[in-house]
């Protein structure tokens, strides 16, 4: 028996906003939508992707579960990704090489350092 990663699910009061923000930020293609799913992947075949579904409450706690980046250019991707209207939150998680931000609802991902040779 095998498992292969299809996608993560992210629970969304807006999917086809916060879907469409995602695809943008990360240039992924979108492969399906519809008023309460829209699926993101990096490309049409493959996976795994990001498949944002209607929910009808916000966000009201830290993450369980968040995405990690690690960029070329750490301090080029925060600039870059807070022009396309993330935000830098504080976490508790004090003084680290990576930075958190998060998404239009408030969602946590972290973009990282560089990686250690």
């Amino acid at each position: 028996m095998s498992l292969e990663w299809e996608q993560v699910i992210v629970h969304s009061v807006d999917p086809v906003a916060l879907g469409q923000w995602w695809a943008d930020a990360l240039g992924w293609v979108v492969v399906h939508s519809s008023e309460d799913e829209f699926e993101i992947r990096p490309a049409a075949d493959r996976v795994p992707g990001l498949d944002f579904v209607r929910i009808g409450e916000v966000k009201q706690a830290k993450s369980r579960l968040h995405l990690d980046f690690r960029p070329d250019d750490q301090d080029a991707e925060v600039a870059r990704m807070e022009a396309h209207g993330a935000k830098r939150v504080d976490i508790g998680q004090g003084n680290q090489s990576w930075v958190v931000m998060a998404d239009p609802e408030g969602n946590e991902f972290c973009i990282l350092g560089q990686r250690r040779q």
